[in-house]
């Protein structure tokens, strides 16, 4: 038995709804094909493995459509050099948890934040909650992905900001602060820039808002709750 196929959208599209029983072969045509005729394709996957091709989502990233409620699995995330995406968690028992090693940490980079801060314009209590959900305070974390250091810096962030060593805290600051900075320049959303620093920029732009990945979406959830609650944001 093949996977199914389903598509969904305006036309070209085919019509609102279309289901196809293809070979993957085909399959891959298919979205070849769809791509090239809409703006932005999304593929979801069901709990059997049947994949929806679609370029109608809801606001919450989801399939439109009651058909579709079980297509809950974004199966594809387009990565970017400066793409950090993964899944999070907390550190303990509860948002202000952190990491037995790095407990004493809390404070020990509160000069470097609030100088790296001030000068980039931001609050400091944002940078605090983007290190506490980046690496829980440790200098020497590494994502899946492959980013370093307490602010979680891509590589191809590193050479952009001229960072010699990621997990040097000082750099690392230096760098992610003003990388955040940036991103609220262009964005002009603080969501949409945390956003970015997790899925990268193109993605952001692609997208015309948050990615429906839910790691992104979990991730800025995350720093925001953090910056609000334990970081005295406003």
């Amino acid at each position: 038995m093949y996977p199914k196929l389903t598509r969904t959208g305006p036309e070209p599209l085919g019509g609102l709804h279309s289901a196809l029983r293809w070979g993957l072969g085909m399959a891959a045509l298919a979205l070849l094909s769809l791509s090239a005729s809409a703006g932005h394709v999304y593929t979801f996957k069901d709990a059997d493995g049947n994949i929806l091709l679609t370029n109608m989502i809801n606001p919450d990233g989801r399939p439109q459509g009651m058909a579709f409620k079980r297509y809950k699995v974004l199966s594809k995330v387009v990565w970017y050099p400066d793409s950090n995406v993964h899944s999070y968690h907390n550190w303990g028992h509860d948002e202000a948890a952190i990491p037995g090693a790095f407990h004493h940490n809390v404070h020990a980079y509160d000069q470097l934040v609030a100088a790296q801060a001030a000068e980039n314009g931001l609050d400091k209590g944002l940078v605090l909650a983007v290190i506490h959900t980046e690496s829980g305070f440790n200098p020497y974390a590494i994502s899946p992905p492959g980013a370093r250091g307490l602010m979680q810096l891509m590589p191809s962030t590193a050479r952009r900001y001229h960072v010699l060593d990621a997990f040097d805290p000082a750099q690392n600051i230096r760098a992610g602060t003003h990388y955040l900075h940036d991103l609220l320049q262009r964005f002009k959303s603080l969501e949409l820039a945390l956003a970015a620093y997790n899925a990268g920029e193109k993605n952001v732009e692609k997208y015309g808002g948050i990615p429906p990945f839910s790691e992104t979406q979990d991730y800025v959830q995350r720093v925001l709750s953090r910056y609000h609650h334990l970081y005295g944001g406003v």
